[in-house]
C-alpha cells in the first residue's frame, strides 16, 4: 500500500487515504449562509475520492468575513443554510468533513478576488475592520484596534461556531491561524504592537490564539479533532516578523492543549515578504515542525502530481497532503494518484463504469 492511500486515524475518525481538500474561499455566500454554488462545488469535491473534505474559511462573526460574501457559521440561519448542503453530501459519499473556522481581522471587508482588489466600505456593504493593533495592511485604511475587554466574547464567538459545527455534525474542525487573518496578526509582530497582556513576548502574542484553541476544543466533543492552520513563517527578513522557530514553540503549546494536527502553510502577513515558490516550497516548513513537535502534520502548497505528494509522506516530511488549485483544475485528482501509484481509491457505483481494463482495479 502506497503512503498516500493508506488509512490515518484522527481521534473518533480513520481516514480512508491522507489526502486533503484544503479549505477555498469561493465567495459565494449570502449573509454568511450557503448557496446554490455550495452544493455544486462540495458535491463534485465529495466525491472525489478524497480522505477529508474541507470547508473553506467560514466566519465566527459578521465582521471576521474576508469580504462580504463569505460563509459564515455565527447564526441560526448559518447553520440552517449549511444542513442540507451537509445531508446531500453524506447521502451520496462517506468523504470526512471538516470546516475551517476563521475570523479576517485586519484583512476583512475585502472586495472579491475577481474584481479590482480594495475594501469594501460600509456604504458597499462593508465595515470596519478589526485586528490586535491599528496597524493596516499594505495600503488600506488602519483596522480599529481591539480592547482587552472585547477578548473573552470574540474567543467564545469561535467556541459557538464549534458548537453549532458539531451539531451540524462535521468530522473535525480546523483553525484558521494563517494567511494573515486575526489569530495570525496576534502572533506577528508585524502586526501585533500591544502593550497589554496580548502583545510583546512570543509568549504574549501567541496568548490570545492558545486561549481561542482552548475554548474550541473545550466546546466540541472529545470525539471530534481540532487542527490548527499557521504560517510557519512571515517570508519577511524584518528583525521582528513571525519565524519557523516561533511555529514551532507554538506547535508545542498547541500539542500540549490536545492539538490533534498542525496545517503548515506560510506568508500573508505583509505586502514586504518574499516567498521562493516553487514546487512543495511550504515542505521543508512541515517537515521541521513535525520533527520538533511530533504533531500530526498536514503539508500544502503547489502540491500537483501523485508522485510528488506520495515522496512527501513517505520521506516523513508530513502525514497528510492537501491540494486545492490541483482539486479545482481536476476534481478527481485521486483517481489519478490511484492510477499512477497502483492503489486504490473509494468512488461512487454510479461512476464504476468511467474506467475498464487495467484501469478499473482503482475502484477495488
Amino acid at each position: 500500500m502506497t503512503r498516500l492511500f493508506s488509512p490515518l486515524a484522527l481521534r473518533g475518525n480513520t481516514l480512508a487515504n491522507r489526502i486533503v481538500v484544503s479549505p477555498m474561499c469561493m465567495y459565494s455566500a449570502r449573509e454568511g449562509c450557503a448557496s446554490e454554488w455550495h452544493y455544486a462545488h462540495l458535491g463534485s469535491l465529495a466525491v472525489s475520492g478524497a480522505g477529508l473534505l474541507c470547508l473553506e474559511a467560514t466566519a465566527v462573526v459578521p465582521e471576521g468575513r474576508i469580504s462580504p460574501t463569505d460563509l459564515g457559521l455565527w447564526n441560526d440561519a448559518n447553520e440552517a443554510a449549511l444542513a442540507p448542503v451537509l445531508a446531500m453530501i453524506r447521502a451520496v459519499s462517506p468523504i470526512k468533513l471538516a470546516v475551517q473556522l476563521a475570523h479576517a481581522g485586519r484583512k476583512a471587508s475585502s472586495a472579491v478576488p475577481w474584481t479590482p482588489a480594495r475594501q469594501v466600505p460600509p456604504a458597499e456593504g462593508g465595515w470596519q475592520p478589526v485586528a490586535p493593533s491599528a496597524v493596516p495592511f499594505n495600503t488600506e485604511p488602519a483596522p480599529r484596534a481591539l480592547a482587552t475587554d472585547e477578548l473573552p466574547a470574540l474567543r467564545e464567538a469561535f467556541a459557538a461556531a464549534g458548537r453549532r459545527a458539531a451539531r451540524l455534525g462535521f468530522d473535525a474542525i480546523e483553525l484558521h491561524a494563517a494567511h494573515g487573518y486575526l489569530l495570525h496578526q496576534f502572533l506577528s509582530p508585524l502586526a501585533n504592537q500591544r502593550s497589554d497582556a496580548y502583545g510583546g513576548s512570543r509568549e504574549a502574542r501567541m496568548r490570545f490564539p492558545l486561549e481561542v484553541f482552548e475554548a474550541l476544543r473545550e466546546a466540541v466533543p472529545d470525539n471530534i479533532p481540532v487542527g490548527v492552520r499557521i504560517s510557519a513563517t512571515d517570508w519577511v527578513d524584518a528583525a521582528l516578523s513571525w519565524r519557523l522557530e516561533d511555529s514551532i514553540a507554538f506547535g508545542h503549546e498547541l500539542k500540549a492543549r490536545g492539538c490533534d494536527w498542525i496545517d503548515v502553510s506560510s506568508g500573508g502577513m505583509s505586502p514586504a515578504q518574499k516567498i521562493p515558490l516553487g514546487p512543495g516550497y511550504q515542505v521543508p516548513l512541515a517537515r521541521a515542525i513535525r520533527a520538533a513537535t511530533g504533531l500530526t502534520t498536514m503539508a500544502v502548497g503547489l502540491i500537483t502530481s501523485p508522485t510528488q505528494a506520495e515522496a512527501i509522506l513517505a520521506q516523513g516530511d508530513a502525514d497528510l497532503v492537501a491540494l486545492g488549485r490541483a482539486f479545482l483544475d481536476d476534481a478527481r485528482w485521486p483517481w489519478r494518484a490511484a492510477t499512477e501509484l497502483g492503489a486504490q481509491v473509494q468512488a461512487p457505483r454510479q461512476y464504476l463504469r468511467a474506467r475498464s481494463g487495467e484501469a478499473a482495479h482503482i475502484f477495488g
